[in-house]
């Protein structure tokens, strides 16, 4: 009898670690012409196939993953990773060899490098590793096949056999540009680079034709080529095809994309959605994964969140209570909660720097937005000029802006303490010591970042340059800002 508990999706493939030293550059080395990164802090998440489980795992299916590594410290890691996650590690540990990981140094927002630690693995590993795979199977609705080429499915033929001997579905994201490795597979999800490399080149408009041609002699059911910007295509055995366009989002850093389609289109298709639709929600599930710094795992919450948004059209603005929930289902997943907040009464470009900087800072970033009557309470009874509603909805159209959340006290600070930021950003030349709520954040273990004003920016500048006329009324003619307020005012 299956158990109940037991995994739905089983990942096999390449797990890696990815480390992230992240600092500001001051100077230049004396020693050779390079930058000198004084390192704030190290954070480190899963990469390669423990990227692509940690992700069905946050999407809300039970997953396990069979990998091999090292007997190290970076296999020990990934041990602390999958547990975070909740994902059921089946390790196979090969002495003496070491866990791939990948090292990247950023200065600010910017990758400056990337060291490299390949593992390797041994034919004894590979054969407790096919071993383990055919006793795991039972009761696996999928499995997903994720190659770096590392060596981990280098007998990879031979897995596919064992899961189309028990009937269960192997989704492959290849690596290699030989297609006799992946011959059989129910699904085969190259990005462009790797069709062309295992198919050919050909212009775009053709890869639809060429994919068609080698599902059969390929024997697979479904070809999905991710083409970055262009969209995510599908070519059925049934000669179905599905061209999809990217989700328009900002894009910040496109690490470990791949690994985001490829969980949640497995996910949708487990849990019974068309393969189109499971498309979709790969599509967008990508989108929300190359808007963050570094690999991303997204979660149910960011997914449903995502999807409502689209097809309902709403702001961001969300409640206190449902705001803890989301941030706390972000927090396990292993995200950052950067917070920032203010009246934004009149959106000009020094608040859309300040936000994307914000950003930038960490994962997920939540804008506190002072009320009408706190408003009021600060700038004076001419103020606000555009409520909250539109306040939140201007908000909203920014990519940086995750959640917007209100609050009616003149100062943020039962806000903060409620949501408990790991980074709290503040625009202005404030001192450390002037900042609502620094204290809180700094002795709960956060930061405190203060951002630079962009020079002749501010609200009040612009509803001053309006003062210009004396009556907006009259025949004279007003400063396009002064009729840009009335017009606001006035909607």
């Amino acid at each position: 009898m299956t158990d109940a508990l037991a995994p739905s999706i089983l990942v096999v493939g390449d797990a890696m670690v990815d480390r992230y030293i992240i600092g500001e550059t001051t100077r230049i080395s004396p020693e050779a012409p390079v930058p000198v990164i004084r390192a704030a802090r190290e954070d480190i998440r899963p990469g390669g196939a423990a990227n692509v489980a940690a992700n069905v795992a946050a999407l809300g299916q039970r997953c396990a993953l069979l990998t091999i590594c090292g007997d190290d410290a970076a296999g020990q890691d990934l041990g602390r990773m999958m547990e975070h996650y909740r994902v059921v590690l089946d390790c196979v540990l090969d002495p003496g060899r070491h866990t791939t990981q990948k090292t990247r140094v950023i200065s600010g927002v910017q990758q400056i490098a990337r060291i490299d630690h390949d593992g390797s693995v041994g034919d004894a590993a590979r054969r407790e590793l096919a071993r383990r795979f055919e006793a795991r199977l039972d009761g696996v609705r999928a499995v997903i096949l994720s190659d770096y080429d590392k060596g981990a499915l280098t007998d990879l033929p031979t897995l596919l056999a064992i899961a189309r001997e028990h009937g269960v579905p192997t989704f492959v994201d290849p690596k290699c540009a030989d297609r006799a490795r992946y011959t059989g597979a129910f699904l085969l999800k190259p990005n462009a680079r790797e069709f062309h490399a295992l198919f050919g080149d050909c212009a775009d408009d053709r890869i639809a034709d060429r994919a068609a041609t080698v599902l059969d002699a390929m024997a697979l059911e479904y070809l999905v080529v991710t083409r970055g910007a262009k969209g995510i295509l599908m070519v059925s055995r049934d000669g179905d095809v599905v061209d999809h366009p990217t989700e328009a989002l900002q894009v910040f850093d496109v690490t470990g994309a791949g690994d985001t389609i490829m969980a949640a289109l497995v996910v949708g298709i487990v849990e019974g959605l068309p393969i189109a639709a499971a498309i979709d929600q790969a599509n967008v599930a990508a989108g929300i994964a190359v808007s963050r710094p570094g690999t991303c795992v997204v979660t149910r919450g960011d997914l449903e969140e995502r999807l409502y948004r689209r097809d309902h059209a709403v702001t961001k603005l969300v409640l206190l209570p449902l705001l803890a929930a989301k941030l706390a289902h972000a927090r396990e997943a292993g995200a950052r909660i950067v917070f920032t907040n203010g009246c934004f009464d009149v959106l000009h470009a020094g608040h859309v720097r300040l936000l994307d900087l914000a950003r930038r800072q960490g994962d997920v970033l939540v804008v506190g937005l002072n009320d009408d009557a706190s408003v009021t309470r600060l700038k004076g009874p001419t103020r606000p000029v555009n409520d909250l509603a539109d306040r939140a909805e201007v908000l909203s159209g920014l990519a940086s802006v995750d959640h917007v959340v209100a609050f009616m006290e003149d100062t943020p600070l039962e806000l903060i303490r409620a949501i408990r930021p790991d980074v709290l950003v503040k625009g202005g030349d404030y001192a450390l010591h002037d900042i609502v709520g620094a204290d809180l954040v700094r002795s709960g273990g956060g930061t405190v970042f203060i951002a630079p004003m962009l020079a002749g920016r501010s609200t009040t500048a612009i509803l001053r340059a309006g003062t210009r006329v004396t009556d907006p009324t009259t025949s004279e003619l007003a400063s396009p800002a002064l009729c840009a307020t009335v017009m606001v005012e006035n909607r």
